[in-house]
């Protein structure tokens, strides 16, 4: 490690002295920029996707999540400078454009009701072609409101199961795989903060408040080099800053939960270019499931808990309760720099069968700044944060599982705008501790601790060719994993060539690398506990007993798929896609004595086709989604002595979803949704019969002739050899609003989940021989008033 140190100090030199000389080339151009930022009149939020351009010319941009727009290398002269997107009016604005420098220039927008076809020009236009966005799926809270709202209030964790490429298993401590990588190959950040656990135990809601949101950036592979450290996809969440100008928020109560947000300003935003303006936000949503089951699902048979009421008869309940609390306060100059403070805590808890307890807790803090220099053709943004998770499962035999994981990560990026592209490179460092506790089936305990270090810089280059024909987006990550040690270089390249306005073909791959794995194996049908470590920095031996050249979990991705605009408001959106997993690294959950080894390495493959079509015109939303998807994993079966391929528990074969939501009435104040998912069976092992297992860790003193031992199971020799049952479910929904005075809104839903009572399967307890299935048909009903 003495002698890897240094290499590492010269290579990371060299890495950002050839950032330097490209940034100080860049700074050598003396043209005038047009820069800054769109803001919503009313709030004075950030307008993202917007379409920035000067009239009577071809030089515009989109703005991004934050507002920002900037268009380079504007020749002198006088124009006028034009921003508009769906849903505002247009904004006009005369400026005069000097020979070299910095023209800055914030522009504000009205809402106005538009009809979608009064465009054809808009951000989202805009975007699809100067963006790569192979592998893409970008989420807005008007999209996720448009699903029938469970429980009286839509979700994330409801939307992203719509998604292509994403298989949910199921209402009840469902996870989601994304392209055939497990839930901890998948990267979650909020404002730069890493969220560790999105999902709550009941599946249907995540820790994310969806009037909170900005935007959703879900990327399933083939991602730049911006993201780093999971090997198989990546989920970032801005949040919005809060009103800038007037108090307001919103109260909510459904048969599910409740919940609160309060925002405002500190100090008014006003459009003065110098003025300084503060906003702060706060919510709270607090769940009651497991008390208001009782009384309003009286008719749940084989539920997943019981409880026992006044009465002394025993209650099947839904035994998930939640609390999500979340804080953010917002700082900003004039010229666009800002600064973020936020902060979150949640917590999760479930009783099943009376015997489980299973809860976990989280929080963290962070800021978020982004540096916007007057005359400085660079922008700079950066990010800071601390996160911990701790999670434990007490099940029957009083035998805990436990794991807590904690740290820092914090980076810098910069970025410089071109006429035909850009560039951003940066530099991130982060630091965790992990902790592991659990008991053998033979009861001898496991503590594993461990704490890292990890390093990385990017650098990315996007370029447009031929006019916007042609993008290239080339990049490149490099790591440094300080506690194994290991050093590992990743090119990533994206392109799209837009064949005409309306059909586009893209395409992108890169090698990923990371150094958490699950304390849950992949072969686990149903396992709530999701704990994480580090990377073992033992010696680990491939399927085939030679020596692992490091001790990563590693991927290589590839993308390849078209876009087509086939009629105004109507779109497809095709994919196919291979995930190499080269190294999965898995806790040995078979493991009987001390000398067994604590990990196994595997390999795997996940691949498949990926069909969206869209719709979203007037007063329709309809999202169409088929899904055909392979995964597999290869590992050595030391009991066979064999080298065996089995579908991992997630592998799906067909999976369809239709989401549709239509507005109608005086005002558009009634919308309807319904949504409908169709999934092939996973897969699980079958049992072949019982045994009675018996306690030996007493070694020869134990008595087997009188011990009383448990029933434990013989599995068949084909590991996930059987499938379940096709899952599908019907969710609909029905919302009215009224007007409250000037500002307020009154809205109230009424929602039915599962409305034809699909018994879809839960899991099948093999000791009680007992089916315990999803969620049964659920009404619920539910108010929310803002102002």
């Amino acid at each position: 490690m003495r002698n890897s140190i240094p290499f590492i100090a010269i290579t990371m030199k060299r890495f950002l002295l050839m950032l330097l000389c490209a940034c100080c080339s860049l700074a050598a151009m003396a043209q005038a920029d047009v820069r800054g930022f769109v803001y919503d009149q009313a709030s004075g939020e950030p307008v993202m996707f917007a379409n920035v351009f000067l009239e009577g010319t071809t030089m515009g941009a989109s703005t991004d999540v934050e507002g920002l727009y900037s268009i380079a290398q504007v020749p002198t002269g006088e124009y006028t400078l034009v921003a508009t997107t769906v849903g505002y009016d247009t904004a006009k604005v005369a400026i005069m454009v000097p020979k070299s420098g910095i023209v800055s220039q914030k522009m504000f927008l009205n809402k106005q009701d538009v009809m979608l076809n009064a465009f054809d020009v808009t951000g989202t236009k805009t975007e699809q072609v100067t963006q790569v966005r192979t592998g893409a799926v970008k989420i807005t809270p008007k999209q996720i409101n448009k699903l029938p709202a469970i429980g009286g209030e839509p979700d994330l964790a409801q939307y992203l199961q719509v998604l292509p490429g994403v298989v949910f298993t199921g209402d009840q401590g469902g996870q989601l795989y994304i392209r055939g990588g497990s839930p901890i190959q998948t990267k979650v950040l909020m404002d730069g903060m890493t969220i560790y656990n999105p999902f709550h135990s009941v599946g249907l809601f995540s820790v994310f408040e969806t009037d909170l949101i900005r935007n959703v950036d879900v990327l399933t592979g083939g991602f730049n080099a911006e993201y780093g450290g999971r090997i198989s996809a990546a989920i970032d969440v801005t949040t919005r800053d809060g009103n800038k100008k007037k108090m307001a928020g919103k109260v909510g109560a459904n048969t599910f939960l409740a919940k609160a947000i309060l925002e405002g300003p500190i100090v008014k935003l006003k459009e003065d270019e110098n003025s300084l303006s503060a906003s702060y936000v706060f919510t709270a949503k607090t769940s009651y499931l497991n008390q208001s089951s009782k009384f309003l699902y009286p008719y749940i048979e084989n539920g997943v808990a019981t409880e026992t009421d006044e009465n002394g008869n025993l209650v099947e309940v839904l035994p998930y309760s939640f609390t999500d609390l979340y804080g953010k306060l917002s700082f900003n100059l004039g010229n666009g720099s800002k600064i973020n403070f936020s902060g979150y805590r949640n917590t999760d808890f479930a009783k099943f069968q009376g015997q489980s307890e299973y809860a976990w807790d989280a929080w963290g803090m962070g800021t978020k700044f982004v540096m916007v220099p007057g005359q400085s053709k660079m922008i700079i943004d950066g990010f800071f944060s601390y996160s911990t998770y701790n999670i434990e499962l007490t099940e029957a035999d009083a035998k805990p599982r436990y794991s807590e994981i904690g740290g820092f990560n914090g980076g810098v990026n910069f970025s410089y705008f071109l006429p035909s592209g850009d560039v951003k490179y940066g530099i991130e460092l982060s630091g965790f501790g992990t902790k592991f506790e659990f008991f053998t089936p033979l009861g001898f305990k496991t503590d594993e601790n461990q704490n890292t270090t990890e390093i990385g810089g990017f650098f990315k280059y996007k370029v447009e060719v031929a006019d916007q024909k042609f993008l290239f987006e080339p990049s490149v990550r490099i790591n440094y994993y300080a506690s194994l040690p290991q050093f590992t270089f990743e090119p990533r390249l994206g392109m799209k060539y837009n064949v005409s306005p309306s059909f586009r073909i893209k395409a992108s791959g890169g090698q990923y690398t990371q150094n958490f794995i699950s304390t849950k194996s992949d072969r686990d049908v149903v396992n709530l506990f999701t704990g994480f470590l580090s990377a073992p920095e033992g010696q680990l031996y491939t399927i085939e007993g030679d020596r692992t050249s490091n001790n990563l979990q590693t991927a290589t991705h590839a993308i390849f798929g078209i876009e087509y605009d086939i009629t105004r408001g109507l779109s497809l959106n095709a994919e196919t896609y291979f995930k190499r997993f080269g190294q999965l690294i898995n806790v040995n959950r078979q493991k009987l004595f001390p000398d067994d080894p604590d990990y196994i390495v595997e390999q795997g493959d996940a691949y498949g086709v990926d069909l969206l079509l869209k719709y979203d015109r007037k007063n329709w939303f309809v999202w169409g989604v088929y899904s055909l998807s392979y995964a597999n994993r290869t590992q050595f079966n030391d009991r066979l002595n064999i080298v065996e391929t089995y579908p991992p528990h997630f592998d799906r074969r067909h999976n369809m979803n239709f989401l549709g939501s239509y507005k109608f009435g005086k005002g558009n104040t009634w919308e309807t949704s319904i949504r409908w998912n169709m999934g092939s069976g996973f897969p699980f092992t079958k049992t072949q019969g019982f045994y009675e297992q018996l306690d030996f860790t007493d070694g020869i003193d134990v008595d087997y002739v009188t011990q009383n031992g448990n029933l434990g199971v013989i599995y068949s020799d084909e590991l996930n050899g059987g499938r379940l049952p096709y899952y599908h479910r019907m969710d609909f929904s029905m919302k009215k609003t009224w007007g409250v005075g000037a500002f307020g809104k009154l809205e109230a839903s009424a929602s039915l989940t599962n409305v034809y009572n699909r018994e879809n399967i839960f899991y099948f307890d093999r000791i009680r021989y007992d089916r315990v299935n999803q969620l049964p048909i659920l009404p619920s009903f539910g108010v929310n008033f803002s102002f």
